[in-house]
C-alpha cells in the first residue's frame, strides 16, 4: 500500500467514521458509519483522492471520457478526479447525476459536460447496496453514455459491490470498511 492510500485511510477514519446506531440511505441499520464528504470536500483529502482515484483508473485499464454519479457524495470525487487528470494525455471532464430531472428549464438528469458516446467511470462515495452507482449507470445509459467501470472512494464490503457486478461493471474501491474500522479510535 503507497504511504497516499494510507493518508487516506487515516483521514477516512479520523473525518469521516463514525461508530455507533446509524440508518443508512439504503434503509439498513449499522453500527458503523462513513460520511465520505467530510474527507472528499477537504483540501488535503481531495488532493489525495484526485491523483489515487486516477492511478486506479490507469491500473483498471479503463479508457474513459468523463466521469461521474449520483449527487451530491460523487460530486467532490468527480471533480477530484477531473482536476487531477487535467495535465493528462487524456483529461476526464466530471459531470453529475440528478436523483431526478430538473422540472425546468432542459428537464437535465445530467448536469456537466457529459456527452452522449462517453465511456463511463461512474464514480460513488460510499458503496453500501450499490443502488446509487446502478442508478447513476442507468441513467449513463440512457443518455448515451457507456459505463465501463465504477469507482468507489469506501466500499462498505455489505454486499453493494456485489450488486453492481452482478450488473456487469466491474468495480474498485479506494477504501474499505476493513481498511478504515482498524483505525477508528475506540470511544
Amino acid at each position: 500500500m503507497t504511504p497516499e492510500r494510507s493518508r487516506l485511510h487515516r483521514l477516512l477514519a479520523e473525518r469521516s467514521a463514525r461508530r455507533g446506531h446509524f440508518t443508512l440511505a439504503s434503509g439498513r441499520e449499522s453500527e458503523f458509519y462513513v460520511d465520505a464528504r467530510l474527507t472528499a470536500m477537504s483540501p488535503d483529502g481531495l488532493a489525495l483522492i484526485g491523483p489515487l482515484a486516477l492511478a486506479e483508473i490507469d491500473a483498471a485499464h479503463w479508457v474513459a471520457d468523463s466521469v461521474g454519479g449520483l449527487t451530491l457524495g460523487a460530486d467532490p470525487v468527480s471533480y477530484a478526479i477531473s482536476y487531477a487528470s487535467a495535465t493528462t494525455a487524456r483529461p476526464l471532464r466530471a459531470f453529475t447525476v440528478r436523483k431526478e430531472a430538473k422540472a425546468h428549464g432542459t428537464g437535465k438528469l445530467i448536469e456537466g459536460p457529459f456527452r452522449a458516446g462517453d465511456r463511463v467511470v461512474v464514480v460513488e462515495d460510499v458503496i453500501t447496496t450499490g443502488g446509487s452507482a446502478l442508478k447513476a449507470a442507468a441513467a449513463i445509459g440512457a443518455a448515451g453514455g457507456t459505463v465501463i467501470g465504477v469507482l468507489a472512494l469506501v466500499d462498505r464490503e455489505e454486499g453493494g459491490r456485489e450488486s453492481i457486478e452482478q450488473a456487469g461493471f466491474a468495480v474498485r474501491a479506494l477504501a474499505r470498511a476493513s481498511d478504515i474500522l482498524p483505525l477508528l479510535a475506540r470511544d
